[in-house]
């Protein structure tokens, strides 16, 4: 589960001119409404299972279906051309996205800080970026990589360029298990990590904001410009049920974990039964609410990104998100 970096530039032909489409009737007169999931179905969306099983979407009048497209990374795409009228994505595809004049935008955060890690085996002795100067460190191949790498070896003092990067795709653990890599960038502290330890592989973890890159949200719900602006009533039932769905999930993780393999019954349970400890109280910030988001944390990622080359200097962050909506 690395960053991904959408390569929206391709989408905007598919966009232009697609109007969001007319929510239907779903049974007992329920709004329907789709969700587009980042992932196959894994602990982080366990809220979202209990909100549509357990009745409270269909008490706020809506009939919910949560699904994973054929590629997660089209999630944007869909939302945008009113194909799906909710998505999760990533704080950085947004941005992305609306440089290349894609219409979304956050609505809420679901994960309120980064994922993303520096990680290394532990027999390695790697604790800081420093120690990767003269080391192999294993990529996915994303735009956002060497920004990530730059600012966390900068911020120790190390020059990025003495670090000798690899392109090993999404396959990070194994490249970094069978010893390709000495380290890896990409991998989730709440989930690769669980995995390598499982696996008799424990590793030791540099989290990215940790190292000088800004305090991002990882994870946010995302609709269109469009809904945002006709339809914030919507917005704001379906996120009602939603953040009582991340409350239960928060109150009893075997409530949820049981959702989850119900609807995934291939699911890793001593792996999900891990992330969802690590996982839930990222799910809120340190005031105990779901959603939030923090313009000044939006302005300071959106600086990074355009400090980095990530991102065009006219993207204003304030375009990209919206408050107010979550309860």
């Amino acid at each position: 589960m690395a960053l991904r970096a959408l390569a929206v530039g391709a989408i905007g032909a598919a966009v232009g001119g697609c109007q969001l489409r007319t929510l239907a009737s779903g049974q007992g007169g329920l709004t329907r409404a789709s969700v587009s999931l980042d992932w196959y179905p894994w602990s982080n969306h366990t809220g979202l299972l209990l909100a549509r099983d357990d009745g409270r979407y269909s008490e706020e009048g809506l009939e919910v279906s949560l699904y994973v497209p054929s590629n997660p990374e089209d999630g944007l795409k869909l939302v945008a051309a009113g194909k799906d009228t909710f998505a999760i994505s990533y704080q950085t595809d947004v941005l992305l996205a609306r440089a290349e004049g894609i219409p979304v935008k956050s609505i809420a955060a679901l994960v309120q800080h980064p994922l993303n890690t520096i990680m290394a085996l532990k027999e390695s002795g790697i604790t800081t970026p420093r120690q990767l100067v003269g080391r192999k460190l294993g990529m996915p191949g994303l735009p956002s990589d060497d920004a990530l790498l730059s600012t966390m070896m900068e911020k120790d003092g190390a020059d990025p360029s003495k670090v000798e990067k690899v392109d090993v795709g999404f396959d990070l653990l194994p490249a970094l298990i069978g010893k390709q890599v000495d380290a890896v960038i990409g991998g989730y502290w709440v989930h690769e990590s669980i995995l390598a330890e499982q696996g008799g592989y424990p590793v030791n973890v540099m989290r990215v904001e940790e190292w000088g890159v800004p305090d991002y949200y990882e994870l946010v719900l995302v609709a269109s410009d469009a809904l945002v602006r006709d339809n914030s009533n919507l917005i704001r039932r379906f996120l009602r049920a939603t953040v009582q769905g991340y409350g239960a999930a928060m109150s009893d993780h075997a409530t949820a974990l049981a959702a989850l393999f119900k609807e995934s019954p291939d699911a890793d349970k001593q792996m999900e039964t891990k992330a969802i400890e690590l996982l839930a109280p990222e799910w809120v910030d340190k005031s105990g609410r779901f959603g939030f988001q923090d313009p000044a944390r939006w302005e300071a990622y959106t600086k990074w990104m355009q400090s980095r080359g990530l991102l065009k200097p006219d993207v204003k962050a304030s375009d990209a998100y919206v408050t107010g909506l979550v309860p």
